[in-house]
């Protein structure tokens, strides 16, 4: 039986390495892509009252991002080409993880992108962010992360605000670059926020208010900290604000 055409789409976007030529490892030995497997499942079950949504992994050709070949970035473009030639001009969320997340990013510019969920993203401070102009970007990231790092995510949540894309990061106290520690919290946000950025759900309001700030306000304003989200939902205690965010690097 054929596949149902979607309405809507959800690309999962895994980790990787800054260099690389090798083709990804196969099965449970790809292990930034088996770290994003229980992501996965948990958005599928998040989407699954609209059928009408997929969820789709995207598959690299090399394990790591190659200086300017930027190589997960045209395996993502090519996904969403395919995607927009199958089903038309369906709104997308771009959910990646630390290499993946740049990936989505640098991707966010194709005419399908309507937002973009990065977990742990690598952000370096030159990457552009014209694209993501009318885009919604979440990052998420731990205060704690020693591979990338959680301060450049702020700074890039501040410059897409300012080029014209609704932004906010929510930190992470307490976790980690590959989201081991407080897993549970990652998983349930990205489903949270990914449907509430398809619109199946509302978007927590306090990033919803973090989206409404205007593009020159300051980095700090459009950070909360998960332990200030707590529940998750509308009686949730407003969230404290996060000075500039110190941690690690790649």
């Amino acid at each position: 039986m054929a596949e149902r055409r979607p309405s809507a789409a959800v690309l999962i976007l895994h980790g990787g390495y800054e260099t690389g030529m090798a083709a990804p490892a196969p099965g449970a030995m790809n292990l930034p892509g088996l770290r994003m497997l229980p992501v996965s499942r948990v958005v599928a079950r998040a989407v699954r009252g609209d059928s009408g949504v997929r969820v789709q992994r995207v598959r690299y050709t090399h394990r790591g991002w190659n200086g300017a070949r930027k190589d997960p970035l045209h395996d993502a473009l090519r996904v969403l080409d395919d995607l927009r030639r199958e089903a038309g001009d369906i709104p997308v969320v771009l959910l990646g993880h630390s290499m993946g997340a740049r990936a989505a990013l640098h991707a966010a510019g194709h005419p399908l992108v309507r937002s973009v969920v990065g977990l742990a993203p690598w952000c370096p401070p030159g990457d552009p962010v014209t694209q993501l102009a009318g885009r919604d970007v979440v990052l998420l990231h731990s205060t704690r992360d020693r591979v990338t790092s959680p301060l450049a995510s702020q700074s890039l949540t501040a410059r897409a605000r300012r080029a014209g894309a609704r932004t906010c990061l929510v930190t992470i106290p307490g976790s980690d670059h590959a989201m081991i520690r407080r897993a549970p919290a990652w998983h349930h946000l990205a489903g949270l926020l990914v449907t509430g950025l398809l619109g199946l759900t509302p978007v927590p309001k306090r990033v919803e208010a973090a989206f409404g700030l205007p593009p020159g306000a300051a980095a700090s304003e459009g950070t909360l900290s998960l332990d200030g989200l707590e529940g998750l939902d509308a009686g949730a205690p407003a969230p404290r604000r996060c000075g500039p965010v110190r941690g690690g690097r790649r």
